[in-house]
Order: C-alpha cells, then sequence, then structure tokens
C-alpha cells in the first residue's frame, strides 16, 4: 500500500514537471517564432527561486489544462548565461514572457494568480475590442481600472497602441466605438482615450495631461486601495508621493480600522485636491516601509512617502480627523513640513549590485547565508534587501 501511495505521488511530480521544460543556450534558436513563452531565470543558490519552485510548476499545469498557448519554461541563469544575457537578467527570480521576439518583465507578486494573470495579459492583442454593450459591462466588472480608447483611426489612435504595446505589462487596455458605452457615459468629442475607475471617467487630454504613455502611467492605480512592496515599487516612476497607513490588525485593530477609514475618507472625497499629486493606500505590517525608512514605525501610523528621492513625512500629531489628515497633506504640499531622508536604500543598492555582479562575472555561487551576514554587519534590514532582490534592475 505505501509502495502506491508513493508510486502515485512521484508519477503526479513527473507529470507536473513535465508542464515546466528546463531551457538552455539553444532556447533561441530552436523555438519556433510564433511560439509565447513564460520563463523564470534563476540561481539554485537563490531562496526565493526556491520558493516560487512550486508556485511556478503550479503555472504550468494550470496553463496547460487551460489550453492556454502559453509554454511555461525556467533556466539556471548561472549554468546557461548566455540566454541570461540575451535577456538582461540582473536579479532572481526574473520572470518574463517572450512574445514575438519582444521580452516583458514581470514585476509583479510573485503568486500564482498575479504570474497568471501577467501571461495571459501579455499574449493577448495588445489592444482588447469590446463589441458590444455587455462585453463593456462585463469587463468593467472585472477591472477596477479600464483603459479605453473610443474612436475610429487617427494619431492618437496610433499613440494609445504604442503605449499599449509597452504598459501592457502593467494593465490591460480596451477599444470600443462610441455606440458601445454606457447610456449614461458621454464622451463629447472623440477620438478619445478615457480611463473608468471607481464610478468616474476621466479623459485624457495632451494639453493638459501632457505625453499618454506617463497619463496612463499615472492613472493606472485605483485613488484608494492595499498596497503591497511590489505596488509601492511601481508607483515610484509615477511621481506622486504616497499616503499611507501602516495598520497591524493582530494588535491596536480600532486605530488601524480607524487609520485606514481616515485615509480613504480623504482618498474619496477630495480627488480633486489631492489625486494629482498623492497616491492613498493601506499597508499591512509596513515591514518594507520600516526597512524604507530605517527606523522603528509605530503600528499603526500615517506615513507619507516620496518614492522620487526616498524621502517622508511623519504627521506632527495624531491624526483623529479629516481635517487633520487634510491639513498635514497641506503641510507636505506647501513644504511647511521638513522632509526626512534615508540614504540606507542606496547602501542596499550598492551591496546589491556588487554581490549580483560577483555573481555573474565570476560564476561564483555566494551563499544567501554569507549575503545576510554583510547586510546585518551594515544594519540593513533584510526586508529591503527582499524587496530589491525580486525588483531592482542593475545595469552593467
Amino acid at each position: 500500500m505505501k509502495t502506491t501511495v508513493i508510486l502515485t505521488v512521484l508519477l503526479g511530480m513527473t507529470a507536473v514537471s513535465a508542464y515546466v521544460e528546463e531551457l538552455d543556450d539553444t532556447f533561441m534558436e530552436t523555438k519556433e517564432e510564433t511560439e509565447i513563452w513564460l520563463i523564470e531565470f534563476y540561481s539554485p543558490w537563490c531562496a526565493f527561486c526556491k520558493q516560487l519552485d512550486p508556485v511556478w510548476h503550479a503555472i504550468g499545469s494550470e496553463l496547460r489544462s487551460l489550453g492556454s498557448p502559453v509554454r511555461v519554461g525556467k533556466s539556471d541563469a548561472t549554468a546557461h548565461t548566455g540566454l541570461a544575457k540575451e535577456f538582461k537578467v540582473r536579479g532572481y527570480p526574473a520572470i518574463m514572457v517572450l512574445k514575438n521576439d519582444r521580452k516583458y518583465n514581470y514585476e509583479g507578486p510573485r503568486t500564482k494568480d498575479g504570474i497568471m494573470d501577467f501571461a495571459n495579459r501579455v499574449a493577448g492583442p495588445d489592444v482588447r475590442g469590446l463589441p458590444s454593450q455587455q462585453m463593456f459591462q462585463h469587463v468593467m466588472s472585472r477591472q477596477p481600472v479600464m483603459f479605453v480608447y473610443i474612436g475610429a483611426s487617427s494619431p492618437l489612435k496610433g499613440n494609445y497602441t504604442a503605449a499599449a504595446k509597452e504598459l501592457i505589462v502593467h494593465t490591460y487596455f480596451f477599444s470600443a466605438g462610441r455606440d458601445i458605452l454606457p447610456k449614461d457615459v458621454n464622451i463629447p468629442k472623440l477620438p478619445a482615450v478615457a480611463v473608468f475607475k471607481e464610478d468616474t471617467v476621466l479623459t485624457y487630454s495632451e494639453e493638459t495631461d501632457g505625453d499618454l504613455k506617463m497619463w496612463i502611467t499615472r492613472e493606472r492605480f485605483r485613488s484608494y486601495s492595499k498596497i503591497d512592496s511590489y505596488t509601492l515599487y511601481s508607483m515610484g516612476d509615477t511621481g506622486k508621493m504616497v499616503a499611507l497607513a501602516l495598520v497591524d490588525d493582530r494588535a491596536s485593530w480600532e486605530k488601524s480600522r480607524r487609520y485606514k477609514s481616515l485615509v480613504e475618507q480623504v482618498a474619496l472625497n477630495h480627488k480633486e485636491l489631492y489625486s494629482k499629486d498623492f497616491y492613498f493606500g493601506y499597508m499591512e505590517g509596513g515591514d518594507y516601509v520600516k526597512g524604507l525608512v530605517m527606523g522603528e514605525v509605530l503600528m499603526p501610523s500615517i506615513i507619507v512617502l516620496n518614492l522620487s528621492n526616498d524621502g517622508y513625512f511623519l504627521p506632527p500629531i495624531v491624526m483623529e480627523t479629516e481635517q487633520h489628515l487634510m491639513d498635514f497633506l497641506n503641510g507636505v504640499l506647501d513644504k511647511s513640513f521638513e522632509v526626512r531622508e534615508d540614504k540606507s536604500s542606496l547602501l542596499n543598492l550598492i551591496v546589491y549590485t556588487y554581490v549580483t555582479r560577483f555573481e555573474f562575472m565570476f560564476n561564483i555561487h555566494v551563499s544567501i547565508n554569507i549575503f545576510n551576514m554583510s547586510i546585518i554587519s551594515l544594519h540593513i534590514k533584510m526586508v529591503t534587501y527582499t524587496h530589491l532582490n525580486t525588483h531592482t534592475q542593475i545595469n552593467t
């Protein structure tokens, strides 16, 4: 009986593994031109890669069972350095989609749902047409932020399509005719690019909004949402600051709930005042922020982050009302409050860059424990290293 169970488990593991192909330096020469690939680049010493491995095999199995055109592979970047160089791998694990010889880098959470959504989004058309009002409503009910081009062919559509080709890694893009829009939506001038989110419709204007791609980058986030380190990292490209409620529901539950509600109320009730300069949200635990500011941030608390210069602001008083928070935000905008800066993230980046380059240049498998010890000796929190190891792109 025990032998039968073990054999069944081994056969199951073999079947799952069969859906993930090991790729080497010959991959680019042997693949078919029309194939779409989801690829993980890993290193044998990378702890994060080992944690991802069962998720990766589950993704391969599920995509195959769904009949997806996406093939799933993985490659040891320390052994197959030619392929890693072709894909410009700079950290582990690196996750990419290859489609029509174009490489798309994934920067989201290392979860099965997140990675599969990325793969399916990139594998499809850059701009998806919406043929009916029913389809429009269906998509809008599933997409918290929805970009739509409305109208016939035009230079604006060309710019929209070009932006979609690059930004499809982050969000979906759609197109529709005027007759497909919901009856309560009025777009006075066509062609137009609009974003539908939170029961509002914003229309792009080159005159007031500037570059279309940058406008999409700024508007692709909700006004208020749960924020993790991946989202926070992406927000750093927009030039906006982030007003965060750092909460811990395991302790001080009532105060955490009040801070979350306070930030949400200001975000949604005063969009016209603050949406141009701030994103709003909450972060559970706040470990990444603690690593970023290199100080003990009391939990729960409210903080404003300026990710463009690693600066941050802490309120001078306890935040009890909407007006308290608005006064704090106004003080940040008019520079009444001094920005606090911390160069720890720069030091972290220097250490990470050195170790990564050492690995690539000499193919020496640095022990993750030794690396952790070097970080501790420099008083750098491991959580920040985790963030950089997952995200940072190092120029070589």
